[in-house]
């Protein structure tokens, strides 16, 4: 690699990877405090947020990827414009075509990566996210006893603890009711408890200490009163059941299972439909990644004598309008209304269109400039309320 290949590389990296990375950031601190309120009002642990957002990774990065393309070959074509490096690569000769070799090998081992991410870790970290919500409101994660408030254990067993000390070894205050199989009822009132392991892994022993049990069973005339300083009560955990099998949705298939789908005439039509509608919409995301390049480069080159962020902003916002169409497109045709591949593939070639009609005005045109009227537009408004704020505060001052 040449010495000036290895520099645009080292240009591209940095603000690639630092999209990345705040990308990520910003997008598990928005989602991190929902999920500390999900677990908390579920009383599961903690660590269990961990695990969730790991498997929230995937999803964010199928935007990010893209995200961090564009914006790392579109600042350094801005760099390299402002700084007038670009005008003495292409003073030597050194076409658009020659400067966009090091964004492409960019664009492909990315789009391999973004495939790997959308076509197979994406869906199987979405099952895994749902299913940790799912052991979550069941319990079967270990649900963690709130202090202060009746916890139920399944359908028929309910705790209260008043204090919790030594990191939860030790309980007082503890109420229990417990309802049998045959309509009978068992209820404690202790003054400390813990809780121990036992071999079977169905079973624990709660200990009690100085307390009061009160059992009452059908064949019981009344109920039977027991006071007791030490009484071990075994505690059967509740059986929960299990999580759906993956495939439940369209999103937790990988791109071979969808294709298989897509095309198997035993399932249902609607499940045909919604499959060939996921997987063109997984494949046109990755395609659209090769344009990536050419539109970084046409909107990071600014006017001459021009400083403006204009293309940033914009490129930004066409890259995301036209994810949402591309969803909007894919829902469409789930419902069978419309062949998938009109729906997704009629969006990529009218935006290829206007990328290719980019790159060619700033590439061969003389002088062209493919958001130049957008510029000089905004150029004039910038003026504008340049001259009305000044006006604004000497009012201001004067009255």
């Amino acid at each position: 690699m040449k010495s000036i290949d290895r520099y645009m590389a080292r240009l591209i990296a940095v603000p690639l990877f630092s999209t990345l990375v705040i990308a990520a950031m910003l997008l598990v601190l928005d989602r991190i405090r929902r999920l500390f309120d999900f677990v908390a009002d579920q009383g599961g642990p903690i660590s269990v947020i961990w695990r969730m957002l790991a498997n929230l990774l995937p999803e964010y990065l199928g935007l990010g990827v893209p995200i961090g393309l564009l914006l790392g070959v579109l600042l350094t074509f801005r760099r390299l414009a402002t700084t007038s490096e670009l005008d003495v690569m292409r003073g030597v000769g050194m076409s658009y075509g020659r400067l966009l070799r090091v964004p492409y090998m960019f664009a492909l081992v990315l789009a391999v990566v973004n495939l790997g991410i959308v076509g197979f870790v994406q869906p199987k970290a979405r099952y895994n996210y749902e299913g940790l919500r799912f052991e979550l409101r069941t319990g079967a994660l270990g649900a963690s006893i709130k202090i202060g408030e009746f916890t139920k254990f399944g359908d028929k067993m309910t705790l209260r603890i008043e204090k919790s000390e030594d990191k939860g070894r030790r309980l007082t205050g503890i109420f229990l009711h417990r309802r049998s199989a045959n309509g009978g009822w068992l209820a404690v009132t202790a003054q400390t408890g813990q809780f121990f392991a036992t071999d079977d892994p169905n079973t624990i022993i709660f200990q009690l200490t100085n307390g009061t049990l009160i059992d009452s069973e059908p064949n019981f005339k009344t109920p039977r009163v027991l006071t007791f300083s030490v009484h071990d009560l075994p505690i059967p955990l509740p059986k929960y059941e299990n999580f759906r099998q993956r495939g439940g949705r369209n999103l937790e298939l990988t791109l071979p299972e969808l294709a298989f789908y897509g095309h198997d005439q035993k399932v249902p039509s609607t499940i045909r439909a919604s499959s060939r509608a996921e997987f063109h919409f997984r494949v046109v995301e990755v395609a659209m990644m090769f344009l990536l390049p050419l539109m970084g480069l046409a909107l990071g080159v600014p006017p001459k004598r021009s400083t403006s962020a204009l293309g940033v902003f914009l490129g930004i916002v066409l890259i995301v309008a036209y994810h949402k169409v591309n969803q909007y497109a894919a829902d469409v045709a789930a419902l069978g209304k419309i062949d998938p591949i009109i729906a997704l593939w009629t969006p990529f070639v009218l935006f290829a269109a206007l990328i290719l009609w980019m790159y060619y005005t700033i590439a061969y045109v003389p002088g062209g400039q493919p958001i130049g009227a957008l510029e000089r537009w905004f150029a004039k408004m910038a003026k504008a309320i340049g001259r009305w704020l000044p006006w604004r505060r000497r009012r201001a001052t004067a009255a």
